[in-house]
């Protein structure tokens, strides 16, 4: 399709012209002097706005381009185009949310330790990579000997969750072992847990007769009054028995808001996954996510090769990968999730 047709395309399908009178709204308001009052709120409709801002301004830059450049000159925005185009497929209930990553270690001992760490420094340096993105560790539980056995990173941006959503599931390792005197081949897993965040309380509310709070001394490593004080807090929710811990910010009113953010994206999460309405009809038992087939294996011996099993998109360049280079693999799945609709 010609280039041109697409940038006109893009305005309709991204809703350019609403969303300029969106922001006209949000500044509107933010002229009001009351406006800061709740603080909260007021800090999400500023974060939408600047949101706004950048999506309009990226496709207003393009069209500008597109308006004068020569055929040649119009190739080299194809890349810019088509992430654009990506952009168009996050329309799902939480898809512009920021995401919170939990990273659990399997089966392979103190290997699978090691893969999740190894697996959550891949996403955290794909997040350096990202414009505009920022990650913050929430939670983690370190091995005896090596690695992580769990950890829980919020990752915020713009369709942040939309764009991480795919890439829940079980990751697989194939490697050389560090930790066997005869470098035997181990295979390890990890389970990576996309939620999305859920901040305001007015989306997803919370019964406080339904919650059980626990406080204790945080372990592991800290800052000042960290380790010496009773900080961390433990959140359980009766009803699902969903357990949410945090202990990596400095005060226990911190930790509390923090593992509450958390609580709310499980159980927003159960809800999409239950088809449930209400936090009330989730009732019962709750279970983790089950390990089951890998999404995505890691190769480095006795070759080199990372392959998404869903897309079958691949690449021999496993060094790149580890170190944050995913997007490839997060653009297939979104594209051939949306063609698939």
């Amino acid at each position: 399709m010609d280039l041109k047709i697409r940038i006109g395309e893009l305005n309709q399908l991204l809703k350019i012209e609403e969303k300029r009178e969106r922001i006209a709204a949000i500044e509107k308001e933010m002229s009001n002097p009351d406006f800061w009052l709740d603080e909260n709120a007021a800090n999400q409709k500023s974060r939408e706005l600047k949101n706004l801002k950048d999506e309009v301004k990226k496709f207003d830059d393009i069209a500008e381009i597109a308006e004068i450049a020569t055929e040649s000159e119009l190739e080299s925005l194809r890349g810019d185009i088509e992430k654009l185009e990506i952009e168009t497929y996050f329309s799902g209930k939480y898809d512009s949310h920021n995401a919170i990553l939990n990273f659990y270690a399997g089966a392979g001992g103190v290997d699978a330790q090691d893969w999740t760490e190894m697996l959550t420094r891949m996403y955290l340096r794909w997040v350096e990579d990202q414009e505009g993105v920022e990650s913050k560790v929430i939670s983690e539980t370190r091995g005896a000997e090596a690695g992580i056995k769990n950890t829980t990173i919020e990752i915020s941006g713009h369709n942040i969750y939309g764009k991480l959503k795919h890439e829940s599931g079980v990751h697989r390792l194939v490697r050389q072992s560090p930790f066997n005197a005869k470098n035997l081949r181990q295979t390890s897993f990890s389970l990576v847990q996309v939620l999305p965040e859920i901040e305001a309380e007015s989306e997803l509310s919370i019964d406080p007769k339904d919650i059980r709070v626990d406080v204790f001394r945080a372990g592991g490593h800290g800052g000042q009054s960290v380790n010496t004080t009773d900080s961390a807090v433990r959140i359980t929710h009766l009803p699902t028995g969903i357990v949410v811990t945090c202990q990596n910010e400095r005060s226990q009113l911190q930790n509390k808001e923090s593992a509450m953010k958390v609580l709310r994206s499980r159980l927003a999460q159960l809800l999409i996954e239950q088809h449930k309405e209400r936090v009330e009809e989730l009732k019962g038992d709750f279970s983790s996510p089950e390990w089951g087939n890998q999404i995505r294996s890691y190769i480095i011996h006795p070759y080199k090769m990372v392959k998404d099993h869903r897309t079958d998109c691949e690449t021999s360049n496993v060094d790149a990968v580890l170190g944050g280079d995913i997007d490839e693999f997060i653009e297939a799945e979104i594209k051939q999730l949306n063609h698939e609709l």
